[in-house]
């Protein structure tokens, strides 16, 4: 039992060897086997082609983005000359117009605010008040702010009953 070794003695590598043809000619297999290129040499190779082409891409883009950028200032400054252009057409008439339809709109604001019932006005003063002399507590104010919520809650309940019949 022991007389013979497990292992076979030591031959030459084998190799796998078809019983046919794999469809390839003789001259391709000699070309392919006699080739200095190996595998990582391709490896590199198709890297090298793949940043070319990624470069390339990148720079088409940029120059795609810059174009697009100068576009778009030049519309811009085009927006900005026609603007100022027609700034600088006003007369002193259209502008003096324009102040009065302004003060108009303010006076109309300020005839409103005084349309405000007495006991509205009483309560927000009351509230203005409170918060002026517990500035530094201002939740203190909490009585006037409640009533000035209840004046505000009936003002807007009669405005809305005008409004609707």
């Amino acid at each position: 039992m022991g007389s013979s070794s497990s292992k076979p003695a030591a031959t030459a590598p084998q190799t796998w060897k078809a019983p046919g043809s794999a469809g390839l000619s003789a001259e391709l297999v000699q070309h392919l086997q006699s080739s200095p290129e190996t595998d990582a040499s391709r490896l590199q190779a198709i890297e090298l082609e793949i940043q070319a082409r990624v470069a390339a891409e990148l720079k088409r883009l940029r120059d795609q983005e810059s174009e697009a950028l100068r576009a778009a200032q030049a519309k811009l400054a085009e927006s900005t000359d026609d603007k100022t252009a027609d700034d600088n057409s006003k007369t002193s008439y259209t502008v003096s117009k324009e102040v009065q339809a302004l003060q108009k709109k303010l006076e109309e604001r300020k005839r409103i605010r005084s349309q405000l019932p007495e006991s509205l006005e009483n309560a927000r003063s009351g509230v203005v008040r409170c918060l002026r002399e517990n500035d530094r507590r201002p939740l203190d104010c909490w009585r006037e702010v409640e009533a000035f919520k209840e004046e505000v809650r009936r003002v807007e309940k009669g405005w809305v009953e005008k409004v609707v019949s």
